[in-house]
């Protein structure tokens, strides 16, 4: 028997509630008969948690054994949430309520303030980081915008913890937890704060969760009320519950035991936020007579990947490893992971861009291909690697598919359509389904061939694109579907949250890919300071980073790459080393530890130097040609100067280079930086090279872009018309 953790678009609604059941594996299905009492299933990554969880419920319901409306399933994130109730309905269970802590709590609050305060609830303050800077002006502390990010974290966790501003100093004393600032310094900017609000009437997100503890506690009738409506409860991720989570969950569940909790030890990596896995560690001890599944069948990833996962827990320490599970890989043996070191790290990007596009023209969809590295701020050299490959991209976090401008007015236009049936002109000449998305599309801006270049047209057309294909999956499923239907599945969608793929390569954060799975992934800036990060101090801190690279490897499916950089900038002394975390797995880093194996698992894989990496020639820091001092950020080198020097660019030129690239993409049939991007053209214009050798020289030119496109380059910048074709250039011509 197999199970996935992926299913059809659009599958079929189960005829019964057995039918719920099927294709479930033993361990799914032993979750999905649990319906009483208390129930805690530990499931190591990519082994259907989401599935068995939401085929319990529906089965449930479906069975008769559980009132639809009487459940709430609660969750940490809009997007998983949103994921949840559309399995939910597609199972037949859709009255279900599955939701976060902080939706739940929200709608709660908005329902009874009016009865035990009166009045409107207050303002939900969408942004505290505004807020924060002016209590910290208040208090004369002058905080750097990273300062201010992290002192607002810090208020964060001190609400989550039910730590109030006059305690904060001795509970960071007690702790192991470091400051961002003295101690008594936030205290004073997190209690200026809080009478801000109170003076401007508003709440944030956590004062959502405290309000309702709070009514919850002083109002006996209220939370009966709430009791009688939720019978039985399942928490997702139950390890990244905080304190103040599960003092809101012990309300909601009074004394009754109707539970069900699901979660992995070892993907602990929220604690920053309050997130402690003791409550998931420690469920067994507050219910001895709990029903306990463990999922290890793992169908998401190869065996050589599933082994690497299984290696890097097998070296942990602390009380989660101790509850560490052994992954079984269910999938044919595939590629083993790959480890590449490189000299620096312009130098990674560009060769993970090369190995991008390289799988893409094996067949990999560009929507299966992510980049995971630990911090935001290492995004930029990948997007410019990745423009200057001609590869598209899309950043993890950004807004939301449903939110979107151009999907807003696109669902008017169809949802006009649709009303308008037979009687829309427009809709003449379309015989079926998709093809009416695309004329209605189409006077959006929507067009058969993406549009040239990047930025705001391209992401509009992306998602107008991504709406036509979801329109095609949709008919393929649905033979005989109208526009009417599909509109309807377009709303039930935005109400989950549940967007299409937009093609694009993935660029995320650890962090921000949990949850998240690909066919290839990229595990990129793997070097100790990073991974782990400079900060992580104590075991415990030290513990969660390698849990960190854990989440990392566990979402790739087949292909899986990390590499690592020997230096910041070219030319920059190679002293960095690989993770620590790598040691013993990795091939040529000592023998593999103990435990570490699996079903067709090896120490197999290899390590890559690039071209140049670890013997490159010491050429010496990059220096700003304006003011001399030394570049580091991959923008700034391309152009030989700080970003903020004054530029002597030949404008005209400039202006006759974008010309020519336009036309050039259009020949191509590609993006317009494909050609070349906005900053190489930038820095062609400033150094107007006259021989193929100056040419070559400026970062983003390449050889092959040299070969295709130098010698209209090379005339542009003469002063002359290129010529007809894309003859190529001698270095010194």
């Amino acid at each position: 028997m197999t199970a996935a953790t992926h299913s059809p678009l659009f599958p079929q609604v189960p005829e019964s509630a057995d039918a719920v059941l099927d294709g479930l594996d033993p361990e799914q299905r032993e979750v999905a008969l649990a319906l009483h009492g208390p129930v805690c299933v530990l499931a190591g990554a990519g082994t259907g948690k989401t599935r068995a969880i939401t085929h319990r419920i529906a089965y449930g319901v479906r069975a008769g054994i559980l009132q639809s409306g009487s459940v709430l399933a609660v969750t940490f994130t809009n997007r998983a949430a949103g994921e949840m109730r559309g399995r939910l309905r597609q199972l037949g269970a859709g009255g279900v309520q599955a939701r976060t802590f902080h939706s739940a709590a929200l709608r709660q609050l908005q329902y009874f303030w009016p009865k035990v305060v009166g009045g409107d609830l207050p303002r939900l303050l969408e942004r505290k980081v505004q807020l924060v800077a002016e209590a910290a002006a208040r208090c004369r502390v002058r905080l750097d915008r990273n300062e201010l990010r992290d002192v607002t974290g810090e208020i964060e966790w001190a609400k989550v913890t039910q730590t109030v501003p006059a305690d904060y100093p001795a509970v960071v004393a007690k702790s192991v937890r470091e400051a961002p600032r003295d101690p008594a310094e936030i205290s004073q900017i997190y209690a200026t704060y809080e009478q801000l609000k109170r003076d401007r009437s508003v709440i944030d997100f956590e004062d959502v969760l405290l309000l309702t503890v709070g009514i919850l506690q002083d109002r006996h009738d209220i939370a009966d009320q709430i009791r009688r409506q939720y019978q039985h409860f399942v928490v997702d991720e139950y390890q990244d519950v905080s304190p103040l989570q599960q003092r809101l969950l012990d309300l909601w569940l009074g004394d009754r035991d109707s539970l069900c909790v699901v979660g992995d030890a070892s993907q602990t990596i929220y604690s920053f936020t309050g997130a402690t896995p003791d409550h998931l560690l420690n469920f067994r001890t507050r219910h001895p007579d709990a029903t306990v599944v463990k999922l290890v069948r793992d169908y998401r990833s190869t065996p050589q990947v599933v082994h690497l996962a299984n290696g890097l827990l097998s070296q942990a320490r602390g009380r989660a490893a101790e509850h560490r599970l052994e992954l079984i890989s269910q999938r044919d043996p595939g590629p083993e992971p790959a480890y590449t070191e490189y000299a620096d790290e312009p130098a990674e990007a560009e060769g993970t861009a090369r190995r991008i596009r390289d799988l893409i023209a094996a067949g990999v969809p560009a929507g299966e291909i992510a980049v995971l590295y630990r911090i935001n701020a290492q995004s930029e050299v990948y997007e410019q690697a990745l423009a200057d490959a001609g590869v598209p991209y899309q950043l993890r976090g950004a807004e939301r598919f449903f939110e979107r401008q151009e999907v807003r007015e696109a669902g008017i236009a169809l949802r006009g359509a649709a009303r308008a049936g037979g009687n829309d002109s427009l809709l003449d000449d379309a015989e079926d389904l998709p093809s009416q998305v695309r004329a209605v599309l189409s006077t959006k801006g929507w067009t058969t061939d993406p549009p040239a270049g990047s930025g705001a047209v391209r992401d509009r057309w992306e998602s107008l694109a991504a709406l036509v294909r979801l329109a095609e999956d949709f008919a393929r499923a649905r033979p005989g579907a109208t526009l009417s239907d599909l509109v309807a599945e377009l709303d039930e969608r935005a109400a989950a949250q549940h967007a299409p793929t937009v093609q694009g390569v993935t660029l995320a954060s650890l962090h921000a890919a949990k949850g998240l799975e690909w066919d290839a992934v990229f595990l990129v800036g793997l070097t100790e300071g990073m991974m782990p990060i400079t900060y992580a101090k104590t075991d415990e801190q030290v513990e969660e980073e390698r849990r960190l690279l854990y989440v990392g490897v566990t979402r790739a499916r087949l292909h899986l790459t990390l590499s690592w950089a020997l230096s910041r900038s070219p030319g920059g002394r190679p002293s960095r080393r690989p993770t620590r975390f790598l040691k013993g797995l990795r091939p040529g880093s000592g023998a593999l530890g103990a435990g570490t194996g699996g079903p067709g698992g090896s120490s197999g894989g290899s390590v890559d130097r690039a071209p140049g990496g670890g013997r490159r020639k010491h050429r010496g820091p990059v220096r700003c040609r304006v003011c001399g001092a030394t570049l580091t950020e991959a923008g700034e080198m391309k152009l030989m100067r700080c970003e903020d020097c004054p530029s002597d660019m030949d404008e005209a030129l400039y202006e006759r280079l974008r010309d020519w690239r336009g036309d050039r993409a259009r020949e191509l049939g590609q993006p317009a930086y494909c050609v070349f991007t906005d900053k190489t053209l930038m820095a062609i214009a400033e150094r107007v090279p006259a021989t193929g050798g100056e040419l070559a020289g400026i970062a983003g030119v390449g050889a092959r872009k040299l070969d295709r496109f130098g010698a209209d380059v090379l005339a542009l910048c003469a002063g002359e018309e290129p010529g007809e074709g894309c003859g190529g250039v001698d270095e010194e011509s």
